[in-house]
Formats: C-alpha cells, structure tokens, sequence
C-alpha cells in the first residue's frame, strides 16, 4: 500500500493562475521528490488601480511517502 503526504503552497505570477499553479509545483519540487498530483482549492488576485497585478493560486501536492 502507498501512503501519500499532502502540503499546501502557494504559488504567484504576473501572468496567469495557470502559471502560479505551475509556479507552485516547480518550488516544492526543488525539495519534495517525486510529486504525484496537485488539487488548486483557492484562485486569488491582488489588484492595484483597477488591474490584476499578481495572481495566486493555493495548491495542495501530494507525493507518496517513502517506505523503510
């Protein structure tokens, strides 16, 4: 049986909520090996003088946890 392990991150762009999902992924794979699965919970956006300047995307990884 596999055992997965969830973390939440969130990952931003000045381009799309796409890129921040990708944005969020791309960071914790730098330190949580072998990511399986993202579920996006929550699309955000800071605004300034009636534009969209940043978006955020919260992010939940999965990754299956290492057996010994």
């Amino acid at each position: 049986m596999t055992v997965v392990k969830v973390i939440e991150v969130v990952g931003e762009s000045k381009d799309s909520w796409d890129a921040a999902v990708r944005d969020a992924v791309k960071q914790a794979s730098k330190t949580v090996r072998n990511i399986s699965g993202v579920e996006i919970y929550n699309l955000t956006a800071n605004v300034q003088n009636g534009e969209v300047v940043e978006y955020k995307a919260n992010c939940k990884i999965a990754f299956p946890v290492d057996g010994t």
